[in-house]
């Protein structure tokens, strides 16, 4: 399954239709379970027998491999928060709600993801064409790579290939999916900031001043969330 946010620590991720998913194999891991039997349970409520409608165990539980120690390719289960939910409805116990809980929240925090990459694609065309507008000369593309790399350093610091190359990113993945909370909150408000800069007319330079003041704005006003929030621990 191609992913739009690669799996994190927590086993979640982001599929290309937007929809977060869990890994069986990490709720195995949580939960104390032995990974075999996990999948003996998912095989129980997609198999005939269950009542599950197929529409709703295809949706909610795509097969998926990988390769264990011994370098033999294994199945494995990537689940929507229905098909998590459904699963561990059978796991019982003070502990088990506990981790049910932690699970949720993890899957919120992937949703939130989610909507952010979102926000910030659908404000990248957005901010292209008013760049074309407003150029003199449209076929110049180091216009666009310009105004990226100064809303990037202003959010990240850095460049985009300086932050790649600093967090062992490949080329051939794209960079949102893997900025902490905060920063992909501030490009997100940036972004949208610098379309109505541009149809109003400012220079490129009195862009980034005002984008610059902006970013201090929101920063010190703690309109933003920290650029890490992620929790280290289920504990």
């Amino acid at each position: 399954m191609k992913e739009l946010i690669p799996m994190n620590e927590y086993g979640l991720m982001a599929d290309n239709s937007y929809t977060a998913r869990v890994d069986s194999r990490m709720v195995a891991e949580v939960f104390g379970k032995n990974h075999y039997d996990v999948l003996r349970n998912i095989k129980r409520i997609i198999g005939d027998e269950s009542g599950f409608s197929s529409e709703f165990t295809e949706r909610n539980f795509a097969v998926s491999r990988y390769f264990d120690s011994t370098g033999r390719k294994q199945p494995c289960y990537l689940m929507t928060r229905d098909g998590f939910t459904t699963l561990v409805m059978s796991f019982t116990g003070k502990k088990a709600d506990a981790f049910k809980e932690w699970y949720i929240n993890r899957f919120n925090e992937m949703e939130q993801q989610i909507l952010k990459l979102q926000s910030l694609r659908e404000q990248f065309p957005l901010l292209t064409e008013a760049l074309k507008a407003m150029a003199e000369e449209p076929e110049k593309p180091y216009i666009y790579s310009n105004e990226m790399n100064m809303l990037n350093r202003i959010a990240l610091g850095v460049t985009a290939k300086q932050y790649r190359e600093e967090h062992n990113i490949p080329k051939s993945e794209p960079l949102r999916p893997y900025l902490a909370s905060g920063q992909a909150d501030l490009l997100d408000k940036l972004q949208h900031a610098d379309v109505g800069f541009v149809y109003g007319g400012l220079t490129y330079k009195e862009r980034q001043q005002k984008l610059e003041w902006c970013a201090y704005h929101w920063r010190e006003n703690n309109v933003l969330p920290p650029c890490d929030n992620k929790e280290k621990s289920i504990a």
